[in-house]
């Protein structure tokens, strides 16, 4: 008995230590951030006193504020009042204003691409627009954002533009009527050969998924009987979205994703809520390193689920949860508050930003260090390297010129240039830049001054140095010089070299000026390798089947 009452005595000590050691470690956690903050409070009070110069506190906070979140993820993000449209429009896809991107070229504001059917479309605005007043407020000299929220207002005022258009030598007076700009998160769909149903899916936004189901009950409608979710280049959204999309192809009742994080409080599981559209379609999923987030939950669900065949490439690997926070004077602050969990267990995230290299870079989590879990059926799939394909299609390595041709916005200059002496151009699916065309656009980047940069000229001096360095170089200096020769930038041969890859850029950028986002798509899908490997699964029943089945273990036993 005095044992017993010795050892509840060690246990009642042990708690009461391990309380106190707790509330301690508190104590002295309140008391660091308290005097962090009373250190920052000194050093801007000091800063705006005694500063050579005058001191622009909003902006100085702001930009302290925005470089600490930088090292906790890319997501943690804050929104000052005056930018917290940017975080609805992010969340709803609805804004108030004109329905266009906009952009700097040549020293002024464009417009880049207006949205089909929305106000700047319908006022007749085109690519290429440049905008110099807004309501009589000169924009000659302004950056985008300043143009980009003179532009946003209440749906239903009015605005007028004075712009000028390319090859024209007077402006354009134009008037407007604000919208509420709801981005439709479908961007195109279609029923194609062999009664496959498309729909290319481009956000989750609130309510998208209402969207989906309406496009899935009349590709059903017109005649689909299997099903290709094209998710490449969507980066997510609504996690509540994800989950209804998922509920559309499986039975009510299964979790499909759980978020654990700190405050336990707040963690929740996710379960299908509705009764399903159709639990036997066969369906493929395309995804690429742009789907991110809530695509990766519909794809690793679809998966983990054996619901669903994907192709494509490996995904971003974003397994983070994000939860907006009311701050102070109308602000905001988005925080990365957990992590998801798709059903077979796993968790897709793929970088590691709670331990940074040295330098302060994030290194992706490397594929000896996953860990294996198993899909419904037994399919093996790991953890912390996004959502790795059932069948992988393979890129095609391209020339850093092309992507220099596009962020100098040569290639956008020329199609402004061309769209002018082309009313009209054929349909998506058959459009084709002649070669007279090609010879064109190769002259007009003469016409430029073009420069760009290549790395393995970079590279290759630098290892001229490292030689040099250690010695290396007089023994292998012909062989240098003959590689530095060819890898010098040579824009007549690199022009000829990447014609393939630059002419499918010009073609693209011409259609959309015709046919927008949607025409795209359509051009795109014609010579889509991932699209075929989707039809000729879908149209194999078997290759279907034996896909979502674990594979036979080959080899010794």
């Amino acid at each position: 008995m005095k044992k017993i009452s010795f050892l509840l005595l060690i246990v009642l000590i042990a708690t009461t230590v391990k309380a106190q050691t707790t509330q301690t470690d508190k104590n002295q956690r309140y008391f660091d951030i308290n005097k962090s903050i009373d250190i920052f409070n000194s050093v801007i009070r000091e800063l705006d006193m005694f500063y050579v110069d005058s001191v622009k506190v909003d902006s100085l906070i702001n930009g302290t504020i925005r470089t600490m979140l930088a090292r906790m993820d890319p997501y943690t993000e804050y929104y000052a009042e005056e930018n917290i449209g940017d975080l609805q429009f992010m969340t709803t896809g609805e804004y108030g204003g004109i329905g266009s991107i906009i952009s700097y070229n040549n020293n002024r504001v464009i417009i880049n691409e207006p949205y089909k059917g929305l106000a700047a479309d319908k006022a007749g605005l085109k690519a290429g627009d440049a905008i110099l007043e807004i309501d009589g407020a000169d924009m000659v000299k302004a950056s985008v954002k300043e143009v980009s929220d003179k532009l946003k207002g209440t749906p239903g005022t009015t605005l007028k533009l004075k712009i000028q258009r390319p090859g024209e030598n007077k402006s354009r007076e134009i008037t407007l009527v604000r919208e509420k700009i709801e981005i439709d998160p479908i961007t195109y769909s279609a029923v194609l050969d062999d009664a496959v149903g498309y729909l290319h899916y481009s956000g989750f936004t609130n309510g998208s998924s209402n969207r989906v189901k309406e496009t899935i009950l009349d590709l059903k409608k017109k005649g689909a009987e299997s099903l290709v979710i094209d998710l490449r280049g969507n980066g997510g959204g609504i996690l509540d979205e994800a989950v209804n999309v998922v509920n559309f192809f499986v039975q009510k009742g299964l979790e499909i994703v759980s978020t654990r994080g700190k405050v336990k409080q707040w963690d929740r599981s996710y379960h299908t809520q509705n009764q399903p559209i159709d639990t036997l379609m066969p369906i493929v999923v395309l995804i690429d390193t742009g789907s991110a987030s809530a695509s990766e939950i519909v794809a690793g669900s679809l998966q983990d689920l054996d619901r669903a065949v994907i192709i494509g490439n490996r995904s971003f690997g974003k397994g983070l949860v994000q939860t907006p926070r009311d701050l102070p004077y109308g602000g905001n602050i988005k925080i990365t508050t957990s992590k998801y969990y798709i059903p077979s267990g796993r968790c897709i995230q793929a970088l590691d930003y709670s331990h940074r290299n040295p330098d302060g870079s994030v290194a992706r989590v490397p594929d000896s260090l996953t860990h294996v879990f198993k899909t419904k059926s037994g399919r093996e799939v790991r953890d912390g390297g996004g959502i790795t394909p059932d069948y992988v299609i393979p890129q095609e390595k391209s020339g850093t010129i092309g992507y220099y041709l596009l962020t100098e916005n040569i290639i956008f200059d020329y199609v402004t240039d061309w769209a002018l002496k082309h009313p009209s151009v054929a349909p998506p699916a058959n459009f084709h830049l002649s070669d007279a065309d090609y010879e064109l656009f190769k002259q007009f980047v003469k016409s430029k001054d073009f420069q760009y940069d290549q790395m393995s000229n970079r590279s290759l001096q630098s290892l001229k140095n490292i030689m040099e360095f250690e010695g290396y170089f007089n023994t292998a200096s012909e062989e240098f010089k003959a590689l530095e020769e060819k890898l010098q930038p040579n824009l007549d041969r690199d022009l000829e070299l990447f014609s393939k890859e630059i002419r499918q850029m010009i073609e693209t950028e011409i259609v959309q000026r015709y046919y927008y986002k949607e025409g795209v798509l359509m051009y795109e899908l014609k010579d889509d390798a991932a699209l075929k490997k989707a039809k000729e699964v879908l149209k194999d029943k078997q290759l279907y089947a034996r896909t979502l089945q674990p594979q036979p273990v080959t080899g010794p036993q």
